[in-house]
């Protein structure tokens, strides 16, 4: 679960530096040739393939440790409630992880799914016949409803990077006194950062976007 965890990590990046191309004024020249290269790339649709292997992966195994520590516990569960030790956001992780995978069905079905073809929808088309995800995703971040719903996710989204950053480094072995504090400063910044990053694009086409 945690090499899975890495892997996502490291894809939110390149999504959130491909999504940051949406702010250009440039028509969306940046964000199409981005999202061209990513759609017609032969290697990177081998790694979108392990994309969605490491998605369900980090699921499996989220599901499958969470209800491992529930029959461990058995009958010995704790006497009174908020009285484990473990930090706040680890104790919600299994709460934030089901958020996010809500979301993600939403945001398949929005922009994935419809460049599979497999959802039959409409989407604005580009001159070049095909469909322009630049224009759908400005029309779908002038609305309010989904702009704040996809905000409030990234707020969530925030709560699970911050424990889960470091705690996979951890459960790799990687703990040591000069070290540990050096990755859970650059869990804590990237827990912001990356969120941060992605919240700001459907709040621009919100309320500074002029078309």
């Amino acid at each position: 679960m945690s090499l899975a965890g890495l892997f996502l990590i490291s894809f939110l990046v390149v999504h959130l530096g491909i999504n940051l191309c949406l702010l250009r004024s440039d028509g969306g020249e940046w964000f199409k040739a981005a999202a061209h290269f990513m759609g017609t790339n032969y290697i990177v649709k081998v790694m979108e393939v392990g994309l969605m292997a490491g998605i369900l992966i980090h699921i499996f195994w989220a599901i499958a440790l969470a209800y491992q520590n529930l029959m461990a516990r058995g009958k010995n569960r704790y006497a009174k409630t908020n009285h484990s030790q473990t930090s706040f956001f680890s104790k919600y992780m299994v709460h934030s992880g089901l958020i996010i995978f809500a979301f993600l069905a939403l945001h398949f079905v929005n922009f994935y799914f419809k460049k599979l073809g497999l959802i039959e929808v409409d989407v604005p088309m580009g001159p070049d016949g095909h469909p322009d995800f630049y224009m759908e995703s400005i029309v779908l971040f002038q609305q309010p409803i989904y702009s704040w719903i996809y905000v409030a996710f990234f707020v969530f989204l925030a709560f699970h990077l911050h424990h889960a950053f470091q705690s996979a480094f951890q459960t790799l072995g990687i703990n040591h006194k000069t070290y540990s504090p050096i990755i859970k400063s650059l869990g804590v910044a990237y827990s912001i950062i990356v969120p941060l990053g992605f919240a700001i694009i459907p709040l621009y086409f919100l309320y500074v976007y002029q078309g």
